[in-house]
């Protein structure tokens, strides 16, 4: 079910504590997304995002999605450790609906020349729209990790990375961002952006687990990186938006 957050002017689909599962721009509005020529650590990323929403003229509550680079994957007790410090600042920043968090969130480990410390590798945040023939949202990262329970036996297949192991989980994680994609009333059509999170080869998955549902135009990024917790393989996130930004916060 789609929840309204009226201050920030969009929909999220309710999540888990340390993120929603996606958010849509309610009518009128968009989403803009801002990429970060330069990752900045996580906390100092707030206070530099804080700064670029007031010189454009915004709330803090425009802020609809973050994306992080963390230096390596972290145990599931210390992700958890991690996500109450991050929705710290969520709740300082009062962004809570209902003591929901409404933001989307992808977190990943880069395997090449990773952080040293969580960075904030992008935002996304809403503004009036210069148009609105459809929707935009952002759909949050999501691994295959059984209804995003953060316990160990809901990770789909675990310690397997065989082909066969490997499909199931990407099988697994595709019909999640369908899902999600299907509740905030958009479809596959609309999406320009699906970006795949895995050190393994995607070669045997993209080709018809994805791709058939790609926008050829557009096509598929990937990173080769970790999904946040150890043992979780394979992660997805996507996003269908009009605005894309690339932004040096340090020279704010």
């Amino acid at each position: 079910m789609l929840i309204h957050n009226p201050n920030g002017h969009y929909y999220f689909l309710k999540g888990i504590d340390p993120y929603s599962c996606g958010v849509v721009a309610e009518p009128g509005y968009e989403i803009v997304h801002v990429t970060l020529t330069h990752l900045i650590p996580w906390r100092e990323g707030f206070v530099k995002i804080a700064d670029y929403l007031k010189l454009s003229g915004y709330e803090r509550n425009a802020l609809c999605a973050m994306e992080l680079r963390c230096p390596e994957p972290f145990a599931m007790d210390d992700f958890i450790a991690f996500n109450q410090q991050y929705c710290s600042v969520l709740q300082d920043w009062d962004l809570y609906i209902d003591d929901l968090n409404p933001l989307a969130r992808t977190n990943v480990a880069p395997v090449i020349n990773p952080p040293p410390e969580s960075m904030l590798y992008a935002f996304s945040y809403i503004q009036p729209a210069e148009k609105s023939d459809q929707p935009t949202f952002i759909i949050a990262g999501a691994g295959e990790l059984i209804d995003g329970v953060l316990e160990p036996d809901r990770i789909i297949r675990r310690n397997e990375t065989n082909t066969e192991a490997m499909r199931e989980k990407a099988t697994y994680v595709v019909q999640v961002m369908g899902d999600r994609l299907n509740k905030i009333g958009g479809d596959w059509e609309i999406v320009n952006r699906i970006n795949i999170y895995t050190n393994h080869s995607i070669s045997h998955l993209a080709e018809d687990l994805v791709l058939p549902n790609v926008n050829q135009l557009h096509g598929l990024n990937w990173y080769q990186s970790r999904p946040p917790v150890i043992d979780i393989e394979y992660e997805m996130d996507l996003r269908g938006i009009n605005q894309e930004h690339y932004l040096d916060l340090y020279s704010l």
